[in-house]
């Protein structure tokens, strides 16, 4: 008669999904999201591009590559990526030292409307400058500032085309500088100054220097931003016959023939190829130049004393011009019932923001559509990075880079890319549903998941640097399960991240162009495209409407994503000082 006393009993949950058959099966379970919503579209869209008939030929890519209209394209690509990188690079790099090393005053305010408009949709800003300074302007018109009528619009060209996107990616860069800045030794600035330096010799010959990694790093994000950027070369570029590679995939879309979709795909593979080639060269530089040193404490702030006044002047003068003027004439153009009436008490009307909310049935389906996607897609997103975080930051190995990498990878490339490998991956009948997704809602919600699961991630990932892992390895002691201890203890513990992951998604996602545009169809609109079909139909003023709806939305979702930013990890919101 044995007297071993028998183990305890272990509640039935605790024993399901438990020990490493239940992280195994997460594993896989991670494993099949990110392959067949990242890795597979995208090797659909290589096999397609090169082996479209199964086998390689180089006469057709060669001939399709070396068309007049590609080179065209690919050279003004590659040109307005370059200069508009080179303009966001001085403003953004110029914002990050002011707002991190001086001492002006309601500098929260200032960031806060510096980064506003890389929230703002692109198309959106688009059609409030084109607003603002066309001779139409129902602001510089009555002020006898507008250009002549007839004048053609001076942002319909390359020029504006730079113009705008150095201008929209600038805090891009901000940002990357910005945190670099927080990185500097504070000794090392104090030393140069009780050594007599100016402020200007510490900028030039210590700060730049320790920077520079994080000048590469925001002169990588703007490039592949304005590679990217569909809605601002879309809205200034068809109309001024200003080809690039984005618009040129958008029209091939239109193209009938055998050879479409593979021509297509050939494309949209170019443009990653320099997106790729871009990134990896700012990459290369940026390590060359990287002195970084983390400091314990942030270096005091340096006195501007009797500049004070006049920076502060230009620095508020800067967003008065690039955002309160074209937001503005955006206002203006939809309070008024047609495009050059004077904006006055007899001719102000509410009609239009009526009909884009109330009346006109396109709009209204298209919002919907695009908000019960969007929260779907918050949904699915967030336990899913609380997941694949845990694996990520507690669970190392070959598996986790490669998740990780696939994840990246999808959010690093231009979303028309992403829209592309969607067509041509779910335009075949799926196993055991014998039909295609394309032309449905569900192919933009599998490139949504897809697009921002890498965005979904970044607040994540910094939660968990917050959290103790020791209570998640008690409750694996006691014989917890992963998937029960994700629930208990690791997701209460993330909540904030959580919150902001699911803000920061749902703002990027619900005015979304990029992607969407090639997978909008009749059955399925969503909202971010619609000012771009409004405006090619003539229907300015309700485009305008439009438009200053989603800036509403905006500035409500991060007005109150500002709540949550005393419980969040430093850097999670970047409109938070």
């Amino acid at each position: 008669m044995s007297l071993a006393t028998p183990p305890a009993k272990r509640p039935l949950r605790a024993l399901r999904l438990s020990g490493p058959g239940g992280e195994r099966l997460l594993l896989v379970l991670l494993a099949l999201f990110v392959g067949v919503l990242s890795i597979a579209p995208l090797a659909r869209l290589v096999s397609a591009a090169l082996l479209p008939q199964g086998s390689f030929d180089a006469a057709r890519i060669a001939g399709l590559l070396g068309g007049r209209r590609v080179v065209e394209a690919t050279l003004n690509t590659l040109w307005i990526a370059t200069a508009s990188t080179l303009l966001a690079i001085v403003i953004g790099t110029l914002a990050a030292l002011l707002a991190g090393l001086t001492d002006m005053r309601r500098r929260t305010l200032w960031v806060f409307g510096f980064v506003l408009p890389l929230m703002i949709p692109p198309q959106v800003t688009a059609l409030a400058w084109v607003q603002a300074f066309s001779p139409a302007s129902p602001l510089l018109g009555p002020l006898g500032l507008s250009l002549p009528p007839g004048t053609r619009h001076p942002l319909y060209s390359m020029g504006g085309i730079i113009l705008l996107l150095g201008l929209y990616n600038a805090p891009l860069v901000f940002l990357s500088v910005r945190a670099s800045l927080h990185r500097l030794p504070a000794s090392l600035l104090e030393a140069a100054r009780a050594n007599g330096a100016r402020p200007l010799q510490i900028t030039r010959d210590i700060v730049l220097p320790l920077v520079r990694g994080g000048i590469f790093a925001g002169a990588a994000l703007a490039f592949v931003s304005s590679i990217g950027n569909f809605g601002i070369q879309a809205m200034l570029g068809i109309p001024a016959r200003v080809s690039t590679l984005i618009t040129l995939i958008y029209r091939q879309l239109n193209t009938y023939g055998p050879s479409a979709l593979n021509d297509m795909a050939l494309l949209a593979l170019l443009l990653a190829g320099l997106t790729v080639a871009g990134m990896a060269l700012t990459g290369w530089l940026g390590r060359r130049g990287d002195q970084r040193v983390d400091g314990a404490q942030r270096a005091p702030r340096m006195a501007l004393g009797r500049w004070r006044r006049p920076v502060a002047a230009l620095a508020w003068a800067y967003l008065a011009l690039c955002l309160v003027l074209p937001l503005t004439a955006l206002l203006g153009t939809a309070l008024v019932r047609g495009v050059g009436q004077p904006l006055g008490a007899d001719t102000i009307t509410f009609e239009n923001f009526a009909n884009a909310l109330f009346h006109h049935e396109g709009i209204r389906q298209a919002f919907f559509t695009s908000l019960w996607l969007t929260t779907l897609c918050v949904a699915v997103l967030i336990p899913v990075s609380v997941a694949l975080g845990y694996v990520l930051v507690w669970r190392h190995g070959w598996v986790a880079r490669g998740l990780r990498l696939a994840s990246e990878l999808a959010y690093a490339l231009p979303g028309i890319i992403i829209g592309v490998a969607m067509i041509l991956f779910f335009l075949r009948p799926l196993p055991f549903l014998g039909t295609g997704l394309y032309g449905t809602v569900w192919v933009i919600l599998a490139a949504y998941l897809s697009n921002y699961l890498a965005l979904a991630l970044r607040p994540i990932l910094g939660g968990f640097a917050q959290l103790d892992r020791g209570l998640d390895e008690a409750a694996q002691l006691t014989g917890a399960g992963i998937f029960a201890r994700l629930r208990d203890i690791v997701l209460p513990g993330l909540a904030p991240a959580a919150m902001a992951s699911g803000i920061l998604v749902f703002m990027t996602a619900i005015n979304e162009i990029q992607t969407s545009v090639l997978l909008v169809s009749s059955r399925a609109q969503t909202i971010g495209p619609m000012i771009i079909f409004l405006e090619e139909a003539g229907s300015t003023t309700l485009a305008a409407a439009v438009g200053c709806l989603m800036v509403a939305l905006v500035l409500a979702l991060m007005a109150g994503s500002l709540i949550l930013g005393r419980h969040l990890p430093e850097g999670v919101l970047p409109w938070r000082d």
